[in-house]
């Protein structure tokens, strides 16, 4: 099971998470492609940290919207989703080309995440960006009861899918995530190491209802927006690596 974190999230004078602590303990890093959040410096510094340790890059594509940091949902069009996807995508494999790396997956972020799970024609024209790149790609997406669903509409794209938990973060008996608004979505640093070893030993996890659902799970994002959230990080390395 690998661990992946969105990073690259500053932008000019304002800094957004602690990428350089984060970097030595995951496998993917999800890498803001400047439309909601990150500028060409920090795409570059990013890549860099990356590129140091080791670790896999993905591009972390948004809707236009840095002022909203994209958790705003906008009513785009199909083409223009596929064009904004493009767009982003090729910034960050144009800069980490230039660093000898290589883009390996494509994990959109906030409003176009959550409408690329809910909205059946954001999904075909996110799947359908990918699959038309001038490269193969792998979409991360979140793991829910509907995953061979969502997996048989990505093999008939032809794009291969990686199923994404949350470590942090409630679910509900359909496996979507419990609101943040509810009591209990999210989880403190005891109830997230559990969920990380239960998902690890069992791939389950108990809803906020107390049911145990199962998730096909390849990878579990992680969060590195403050110190208490990165030493957290280190904590479910140690568990993943059977610690």
């Amino acid at each position: 099971m690998q661990l992946n974190c969105d990073l690259g999230e500053s932008y000019g004078n304002w800094n957004m998470g602690h990428d350089a602590a984060v970097m030595p303990f995951i496998d993917q890093a999800s890498i803001a492609c400047g439309f909601h959040a990150g500028d060409p410096l920090t795409m570059r510094k990013t890549l860099a940290l990356a590129a140091q340790h080791g670790v896999t890059i993905g591009a972390h594509p948004a809707y236009p919207d840095i002022v909203g940091f994209g958790r705003r949902s906008m009513t785009l069009s199909r083409d223009e989703i596929i064009a904004c996807l493009h767009y982003q995508m090729a910034a960050l494999e144009g800069m980490a080309q230039s660093q000898g790396l290589a883009l390996s997956y494509v994990k959109p972020h906030g409003a176009l995440y959550h409408d690329m799970m809910a909205q059946d024609g954001v999904r075909a024209a996110i799947l359908h960006a990918i699959a038309s790149y001038h490269h193969p790609l792998t979409l991360m997406m979140q793991s829910t009861v509907k995953a061979d669903m969502h997996r048989e509409e990505a093999k008939i794209a032809g794009v291969k899918l990686v199923f994404e938990a949350f470590t942090d973060r409630c679910y509900g008996d359909d496996g979507s995530l419990v609101r943040r608004s509810q009591p209990g979505a999210v989880h403190n640093r005891e109830r997230m190491l559990a969920q990380v070893q239960q998902l690890r030993q069992d791939s389950t996890v108990t809803t906020l209802s107390g049911h145990i659902i199962p998730l096909q799970v390849d990878t579990l994002c992680v969060h590195g927006d403050n110190p208490e959230s990165v030493g957290s990080i280190e904590a479910i390395r140690a568990l993943v690596n059977g610690g």
